[in-house]
């Protein structure tokens, strides 16, 4: 599996406007095929006097799941170009809804093919883009005194810190890069002279 990948911050809508056609866009983060078709859902129930809802989405830390729609439009000339669009602005987890108000003027095929991809592209432009990695959870207790310490370094060096519980001891955890589980366990041990309990967890995709 990739070690990062670049996704977006959130929801994002533009319009377009092209020989009288109106050209809406919404980009939304998405982590499963079934919610982007939630999406695609949500913007044709919002649009329901449009004729044309084409879509696209790449979900994955590989993009290896990519579907597109052209929705009615002449085959090839909506959904494959938005596909393109979010290819190749590196972009995953990621599902784009044009929705096309026809203006009375015929784009033809080219045009449209243009109108879609730049009505993605532009989108994207739009976007704040987050960049995901793959984190292995680390969990290490310790006395509240090497806590302390323990989470000062941590932050120094970056990683990424999660909850804690207190209670006798404090157990931390961290979102920490494979290369750096044995960094993070061996000052763990060395702050806490040898007493702090390190235990690994299931490695997730985390927000950087």
């Amino acid at each position: 599996m990739a070690a990062e990948y670049e996704t977006i911050a959130g929801r994002v809508e533009t319009e377009i406007e092209i020989s009288r056609s109106r050209f809406l866009t919404r980009l939304e983060r998405v982590g499963s095929e079934d919610a982007a078709r939630d999406v695609i859902a949500t913007v044709r129930a919002e649009h329901p006097r449009a004729r044309h809802h084409c879509s696209a989405f790449v979900i994955g830390p590989d993009s290896r799941v990519q579907r597109s729609n052209d929705d009615g439009e002449p085959s090839g000339t909506a959904g494959a170009p938005m596909l393109d669009a979010l290819v190749s602005a590196g972009l995953s987890d990621v599902v784009a809804v044009v929705t096309r108000y026809f203006g009375g003027v015929l784009l033809g095929a080219g045009g449209l093919t243009r109108a879609y991809r730049a009505s993605v592209a532009g989108a994207v432009l739009e976007a704040e883009r987050v960049r995901r990695g793959l984190r292995a959870e680390v969990s290490v207790e310790s006395s509240y005194e090497v806590a302390a310490q323990i989470e000062a370094e941590a932050r120094r060096r970056g990683y990424a810190i999660g909850a804690a519980d207190y209670g006798a001891a404090v157990l931390q955890r961290f979102g920490v890069a494979e290369p750096e589980i044995p960094a993070l366990t061996a000052l763990a041990a060395e702050l806490s002279a040898g007493g702090a309990t390190v235990s690994l967890g299931e490695a997730v995709y985390v927000d950087l």
